[in-house]
Parts: structure tokens; C-alpha cells; sequence
């Protein structure tokens, strides 16, 4: 039997019946939506990781003070002299800089009081990575941290292209920030904790749902020199702590081949300027990501289940749909067998129309899962699904041989009648 007959056959067939058609690939597209999916949401996942370790540095790491560590006296915490002693003896390094943080800052702009400012102390090589701003003036240079300079960045809020229903009830955007986006500051004075500090640059975010940034929540709102932040605000009310500390040391090796050897000179060298102690340690900022991906996992195999739940009760649907279709036409069978149809040529009719039936729930798979896609992700405001066009293939491909397995057992069936007794069937 020609392929172009059997398709007519199968299409005249699914036309016959479209309410059975219809019921029987309803679970399958259901499957195929879930396969699409999952599909889309792994590829897009792992070019926002790819993106995003791109912009925070293959061979980024974090020295910190380790958590409830009872210090034995010997060591003073993480200093400026330990940023030094860091990029002295390893010059190799792609970057190394101090990171100090300040809550609950005053900020005062002519009339307008803020009370509630995030500040950074930096030096320049802070630009060095996660720099997805827009800049309007300059940054911080290495004379304004030599010579503790006053002045600061402001960082824009870059507000949404397609703002996601939850912002309305809440928002990162605060006072400072609407202070930003309502006040051109560039040039302009700031009286922040009783000391004049003159803007000398404005730095615009992107657009939330563009920012490729996977950490994008825990940017400061402003910056200044690590130096200039010291002695203006000193410790932030913790005396205990030397002059010149700092909360971590942010470094990237510039390879992720470098990461092991240097995370090992790290802590051999720090180890020996804290006089033994190892107060301190090293995380893989690689490391936060991968927890944040092992968590969107989890919903991703939960989806993969449901998704293989569909396609097999959409699979039993088909064979049920097709042993009904067997047994209402052993007469046609029997007919075709008598005027010279084999065996393989009844179980190929069948296999066929099941094949076309599987296909015509992909299609509506593909389309179920698109419309899933824009109604389940981009509300998030982080869309980081990618859907290819082999995606689809992939899903009727799915659907197509799910089909035609299930209808193995009775096209098998269909090919066994014999062709007197079909002949003899009303």
C-alpha cells in the first residue's frame, strides 16, 4: 500500500471520528506541553548560568569571616592589608578587591532626607566584573582611594519593560532609589552622615527582566572609595573591630582552571598573616548558582514526571482508540487482505494512523507549552526559558512514537484476522 494512501486513509479516519480523535490526544499533549517545557526551561537555565558567570568572572571567589568562629586572639579579621598582601604576591590575578557594606545609612539632597541607603566602599577593580550599567559621568579611580576622596556613585534603578503582576505589592525600589530616578545628582552634592560627598557618576541599571545579572538583588544603591568609607563612617558602631576592616575580599583568577591552586595560595597566605588562624573562608561564587539550579531542578523532574504520566495515559487512550477502530472495520480488513494485503501492510495502516493522531497532539502540545511558557515564566519578571525549534520537533517525535507503540499490540491484533472470517463479519 502506497505511503499518500494510507495517510489519506488515516486523516479520513481522525475526520470520521473527531470527537474520539480529540479525547484520545488530549493526554498527549498534555505530555508534550510538560516535555517542551522542561526542555525550554534547562536550555534557558543554562544560558542565564552561562551569562552569568561570563559577567561575575569564571574564577570568582569570596573570602569571608567564618560564621560563629570563636577567635583565639591571634588574628585581627580581614583588613586592607590583607587585599595587599593578596595582590602583591599574586599579580596574576584577574582581580582583587575589599568589599565593605552599610545599611541603614542618612542620605540628605537639598530638602529630600533618605534614611535607608546601601553603601558599597570599593575600589576600581570593582567595575572589573558584573558591570551591566550604563554610565553617565566616571567611576571611582585609584587617586580618589589614595587620597580618600569624597566622592561617590549612585546607582539608577532601570525599572521594567514588562513589570510582572507580583512587583505592584513588592519591589526592591526604595526611597534613595526613587531618589535617583526623580533627581539628576550627577555633579551634584550629597550630605551623607554629616559629610559632603559630590557625585561624579551615575551608574543606569538594565531593565529588571533583562539583567543578566543572577544575583541582581544584592547590588548596592550607592558607591564610594573603600578608603573615603572608612574613615568618614568607620566600623558602623562595631569598635571592636580594627580600623581597617573589611567585610570580604572578592577575587577572580580569570580562569576557571585557576580556581583550585589559587583558592589554596589564598588560604595559605592569609592563614600565615592571621598568625595561624584560619578565621576566615573561601566560597565559589559558582557554587551559589549551582544551589540555585539544583533547586529549579527539582520543579524541572517534577514537570518531567508529570509530563511522562501524560504521555502514558495518552498512549493507553490510543490503544484503546484503535482497538475500537479494529473491531469496527474487520470488514475492510478482511477485504483488503482478499484482494492482496498483507500482514505488514494492515499493521503499517494502524501503526500509521496512530503515528498521525500522536503528531496532531505534538501540535497542540507545542502550542499548550508555548502558552504555558508566557502565562508560567514571564510573569516572574526573569524569563529564562529558551524554546528552539528542535524543541518542537523533539516533542512530536515524542508524541509520534509513544502513539505508535501503544498501538503495536493491536495493529498486531488487526493483522492476525483471518481474512474469511473478517469477510464473514457485519
Amino acid at each position: 500500500m502506497r505511503l499518500t494512501i494510507a495517510v489519506k486513509t488515516g486523516f479520513r479516519e481522525i475526520r470520521t471520528n473527531k470527537f474520539r480523535s480529540v479525547l484520545s490526544f488530549s493526554a498527549i499533549s498534555v505530555g508534550v506541553a510538560s516535555l517542551l517545557y522542561t526542555l525550554a526551561q534547562v536550555r534557558g537555565m543554562q544560558e542565564a548560568m552561562d551569562k552569568a558567570i561570563s559577567l561575575m568572572g569564571p574564577g570568582r571567589m569570596e573570602v569571608e569571616m567564618k560564621q560563629d568562629y570563636v577567635s583565639k586572639g591571634l588574628s585581627t579579621g580581614l583588613t586592607l592589608s590583607d587585599v595587599e598582601a593578596i595582590q602583591q604576591n599574586m599579580p596574576d590575578l584577574f582581580m582583587v578587591y575589599p568589599s565593605i557594606r552599610r545599611w541603614g545609612t542618612p542620605v540628605r539632597y537639598r530638602e529630600t532626607r533618605v534614611d535607608d541607603a546601601e553603601i558599597a566602599g570599593v575600589t576600581p577593580e570593582w567595575s572589573k566584573r558584573d558591570w551591566v550599567y550604563t554610565l553617565r559621568g566616571r567611576f571611582i579611580n585609584d587617586w580618589d582611594v589614595r587620597n580618600n576622596a569624597r566622592v561617590c556613585v549612585v546607582v539608577e534603578p532601570g525599572g521594567w519593560i514588562k513589570k510582572p503582576f507580583w512587583a505592584s505589592f513588592w519591589s526592591r525600589e526604595n526611597k534613595f532609589d526613587n531618589l535617583v530616578s526623580h533627581h539628576d545628582l550627577l555633579g551634584k552634592e550629597l550630605d551623607i552622615e554629616g559629610h559632603i560627598f559630590t557625585v561624579v557618576g551615575v551608574l543606569k541599571e538594565p531593565a529588571k527582566d533583562l539583567d543578566p545579572r543572577w544575583f541582581s538583588w544584592n547590588q548596592p544603591a550607592m558607591a564610594m572609595p573603600v578608603t573615603t568609607l572608612l574613615r568618614t563612617m568607620g566600623q558602623g558602631g562595631n569598635e571592636s573591630r580594627p580600623p581597617t576592616a573589611v567585610d570580604s575580599i572578592v577575587v577572580d583568577t580569570g580562569s576557571a582552571k585557576t580556581v583550585v591552586s589559587a583558592r589554596s595560595r589564598i588560604t595559605a597566605l592569609l592563614k600565615s598573616r592571621h598568625r595561624g588562624e584560619e578565621d576566615f573562608e573561601i566560597n565559589d561564587s559558582r557554587d551559589m548558582i549551582a544551589n540555585e539550579l539544583s533547586e529549579s531542578k527539582k520543579w524541572l523532574i517534577a514537570a518531567i514526571i508529570l509530563g511522562g504520566v501524560a504521555l502514558f495515559a495518552g498512549g493507553i487512550g490510543i490503544m484503546n482508540v484503535t482497538l475500537a477502530t479494529i473491531f469496527s472495520r474487520i470488514k475492510e480488513i478482511g477485504i483488503r487482505r482478499a484482494v492482496g494485503a498483507s500482514r505488514i501492510d494492515i499493521m503499517a495502516q494502524f501503526l500509521l494512523e496512530a503515528a498521525l493522531l500522536g503528531l496532531a497532539g505534538g501540535l497542540a502540545g507545542i502550542g499548550l507549552g508555548v502558552a504555558g511558557l508566557s502565562a508560567l515564566v514571564k510573569p516572574t519578571g526573569r524569563d529564562v526559558a529558551t524554546i528552539t525549534w528542535y524543541h518542537g520537533l523533539a516533542g512530536m517525535a515524542v508524541a509520534a512514537l509513544v502513539s505508535a507503540i501503544f498501538a503495536l499490540y493491536p495493529a498486531y491484533q488487526a493483522a492476525k484476522l483471518d481474512p474469511v472470517e473478517a469477510l464473514r463479519n457485519e
